[in-house]
């Protein structure tokens, strides 16, 4: 069903590729839509539990696509530097495909929380209360990695 890499030998580890998610800034979530084109957003997410997780407000452009296709494709690039020079890029990256779905109840608490750890770990208490006070203005999503794929050029 998935393509193999056709460069393997740019192709990184499982601990690598999970270390670029794990650290990677943002990244790009692919959906497609009713009308059959694909639409890219970026996002911050969080890889927790083998997952990737990513809040969102309760309406919108890939709240609709997701409702008519969970099939959804995410990337991640990180360690980007220009070599002018040989006309090339040092780069490593993660593409991954899965479904994605809406969590409730514990799992987006939790999943939340991880979201919180991530990117505001100094603000954890504040964050908690902000948590609670948008919690029904607030969705959250998760993608069930069904391929994952690394690869670097260093």
């Amino acid at each position: 069903m998935f393509k193999e890499m056709r460069r393997k030998d740019k192709q990184l580890s499982v601990e690598e590729t999970i270390e670029i998610l794990n650290n990677g800034e943002y990244g790009v979530l692919s959906t497609v839509g009713a009308d059959h084109y694909p639409y890219s957003v970026p996002l911050n997410y969080v890889y927790y539990n083998e997952n990737i997780y990513f809040h969102c407000a309760t309406s919108g452009h890939k709240i609709d696509n997701i409702s008519n296709n969970s099939n959804v494709s995410f990337c991640v690039v990180s360690d980007v530097e220009i070599i002018p020079n040989q006309f090339s890029t040092k780069f490593k990256s993660v593409i991954l495909f899965g479904k994605a779905k809406e969590v409730s109840g514990e799992e987006k608490k939790n999943s939340l929380l991880a979201l919180l750890h991530r990117f505001s770990n100094e603000h954890l208490e504040v964050g908690k209360k902000y948590m609670e006070k948008a919690w029904d203005q607030t969705k959250l999503f998760k993608i069930e990695i069904e391929h994952m794929t690394g690869k670097g050029k260093k």
